[in-house]
């Protein structure tokens, strides 16, 4: 019994930390066939015995959770997920079921493509769009309605038609096959990171802060679902010819068939014919199409009994493996990459695959001629998932790590809580100094246009620049001898480079670009310091009692700071004029709201939202957005929003007044 409950938590930690991946971070670690069975074993096992249930089991909770990014809102009607099966056999339970709660075999589904996307509830009032919210927990969802708002396909009025008074619409939110490509093609050019796929974009993009970077990706919102008390109409699918009346865009792909087999068939044709679509799905969504019978049929505590989702299998094939390339990241990692017979998946030639990991590769032994099993989903380089052992390579053949780096062959290092060996030459090993380049001048870092990654390699190879102090150093009378650099060019550049100067101390501290030091971590550290030198002095103690700083991340910014070539390389940028320290307005006053995740919610009489946020910044103190059990108070005015203060008062978080604010502080 005690190996049972191991087993039990262990599933429901590894479920939540794929479900955080997924949902959060918009990584998906592992493919949704292996997620399923990791879900499918564990609600087993709660049935199985019961003694050990859990309300709080992700067996039991829809979708990811809330961010603390965004105000969260109630969906009029619980967003629920649907059951999945990946095989015929559970597609007739499914229908047997059924059949058995209606009492009657004779009625309709309705077929309709799967979208791979991220999910979204629209509620309109009067034929106006009042609000959009992620899918959240199923019953709360996060308010992007600003986003949400510059994506085309969303209409912000409704035609001039009969619809009812207020109702809730579901969709999902995708990006376009060649809209990826032109997407990361774009973003390559300007020296960015690639996004991995376009179902993980599409997630991230409708949760960034920016509205306006979300006008620019090219976003697309297909809906596939209508809730309201105040529909007259019976069937399923006319409310899907209704949301087209409408003015919303819904693929004209949905089949009403009458018996299970026909199911069967249109999930047969669009298993063969997906490839042709200009979007990614990945299965075949079915509901009984009679919406009475809906009713009747009901819910799980998790899912609608009506309707289900055929999930397709990312296609597996088997091909030779070459050999393998060991690639140098920007951060010295050591990535594994097989070179492969080319072979014909989901429409298109793979050659390459990816390995991801030491790790991995020692697992599989792998050898020159094995025949490797090649899964492509949603990822721009398909991966690895097994060896066929009946036709493996010679044993001799067996390929090994390389303890050199491939590149300028220093030794390569591993520590112990890492997946990949690295390699520790951070300066001049040509890919990581490329690489470090490229991370200085992108969008979230300088953000200097004019630098691609091109321009960058042959800047490198040419001898103009070795490592970023040289940028704010470039000869751009040589630069204008160069093939392809026109005098408009070589100014657009200059200019670039020279706007750069004025960016914030977070800016460059994210662009250096310390192992682990992301985004957040920058914005977290810069709380604690004043200028750059203060960084230099903190010891691994002092680092990793910065929230959200862990053991890892503090060893690297220790580690970095001792090695001289970077600490010449801040000097030269100091010397150069870069912003090594806070503007003294945003230096700390105190300490005083120190550890505290505060909201400011409302209007107030003696400060602007601004100057509130900027004093509590300065007390050491950390805006949130929204309402959590780790909230420490909320500053609420005049006009304070109502799910908040609700919310708070739920989770018995303080609410104190301006007043009481000044009383804290002073």
């Amino acid at each position: 019994m005690k190996e049972i409950k191991s087993r039990i938590l262990e599933l429901r930690g590894l479920i939540k930390d794929h479900n955080h991946n997924y949902y959060d971070l918009n990584n998906n670690i592992i493919s949704d066939f292996e997620y399923d069975k990791l879900l499918e074993e564990l609600i087993d096992l709660e049935n199985k015995y019961p003694e050990f249930y859990d309300i709080e089991s992700p067996s039991r909770r829809v979708g990811g959770g809330l961010s603390d990014k965004f105000d969260s809102d109630t969906h009029i009607f619980p967003m629920y997920s649907l059951d999945n099966t990946y095989s015929d056999e559970e597609l007739d339970l499914w229908y047997k079921r059924i059949v058995k709660i209606l009492e009657i075999s004779d009625f309709e589904f309705c077929c309709e493509l799967k979208y791979d996307g991220a999910s979204v509830n629209l509620l309109y009032e009067n034929g106006e769009l009042i609000k959009g919210l992620t899918r959240g927990d199923g019953v709360q969802g996060d308010d992007i309605t600003k986003n949400l708002k510059t994506i085309n396909s969303i209409p912000l009025k409704l035609n001039n038609i009969s619809f009812p008074k207020k109702f809730e619409i579901r969709g999902e939110i995708i990006i376009l096959t060649e809209s990826f490509k032109t997407l990361n093609k774009n973003r390559e050019l300007n020296g960015e990171s690639l996004f991995m796929n376009p179902r993980n974009t599409a997630s991230g993009s409708i949760k960034l802060l920016d509205s306006k970077e979300v006008a620019r990706r090219p976003l697309e919102c297909f809906l596939y679902s209508i809730v309201s008390n105040d529909l007259t109409i019976n069937e399923h699918s006319n409310l899907l010819n209704l949301a087209r009346d409408m003015g919303f865009k819904v693929p004209k792909h949905d089949k009403v068939v009458k018996s299970i087999d026909l199911v069967k068939e249109y999930i047969k044709y669009w298993n063969k014919e997906r490839e042709n679509l200009p979007f990614e799905i990945d299965g075949i969504v079915i509901k009984v199409n009679n919406i009475d019978y809906q009713k009747k049929l009901g819910f799980t505590s998790k899912f609608p009994r009506w309707a289900i989702a055929y999930k397709f299998k990312a296609e597996n094939l088997v091909t030779k493996l070459n050999s393998i390339s060991f690639n140098v990241g920007r951060t010295g990692a050591i990535t594994p990459v097989a070179n492969l017979e080319p072979v014909l998946i989901s429409g298109s030639i793979v050659k390459r695959a990816s390995l991801h990991s030491y790790d991995q590769m020692i697992k599989y032994k792998l050898r020159v001629n094995d025949s490797v099993f090649v899964e492509k989903g949603g990822e721009i380089i398909p991966k690895i998932t097994g060896i066929d052992f009946n036709n493996r390579g010679l044993e001799e053949d067996e390929i090994a790590f390389p303890y050199l780096c491939p590149e300028c062959e220093t030794t390569l290092q591993k520590h112990e809580s890492e997946a990949n060996y690295f390699c520790p030459n951070t300066i001049k090993c040509r890919p990581q100094a490329i690489g470090r380049i490229q991370h200085f001048v992108s969008r979230k870092a300088m953000n200097i246009d004019g630098f691609g990654d091109e321009t960058i390699r042959l800047l490198y190879d040419k001898g103009l620049i070795n490592d970023i102090s040289d940028i704010y150093n470039l000869d751009y009378y040589r630069i204008s001898k160069l093939e392809g650099f026109a005098q408009k060019s070589v100014e657009n550049l200059k200019k670039g480079i020279e706007d750069s100067k004025t960016k914030s101390f977070q800016k460059v501290l994210y662009g250096i670009g310390i192992r682990y030091v992301g985004e957040s971590a920058s914005k977290n550290i810069i709380r604690h310091i004043n200028s750059i030198y203060d960084l230099i002095e903190m010891d691994f103690e002092s680092l990793s009692a910065i929230n959200e700083i862990g053991d890892k991340t503090a060893n690297s910014i220790v580690s970095y700071f001792k090695d001289d070539l970077n600490k010449k390389i801040l000097e030269k940028l100091y010397n150069l004029g870069l912003n090594l320290s806070k503007d003294e307005k945003f230096i700390n006053t105190s300490n005083k709201l120190e550890g505290k995740k505060i909201i400011v919610s409302g209007v107030f009489k003696n400060y602007s939202r601004d100057e509130l946020i900027k004093i509590i910044e300065t007390n050491g103190g950390e805006i949130k957005s929204s309402v959590s059990s780790n909230t420490s108070f909320i500053i609420g005015g005049d006009k304070m929003g109502g799910s908040k203060k609700n919310k708070a008062q739920a989770l018995n978080i303080p609410i104190i007044t301006e007043e009481d604010f000044n009383n804290l502080i002073s």
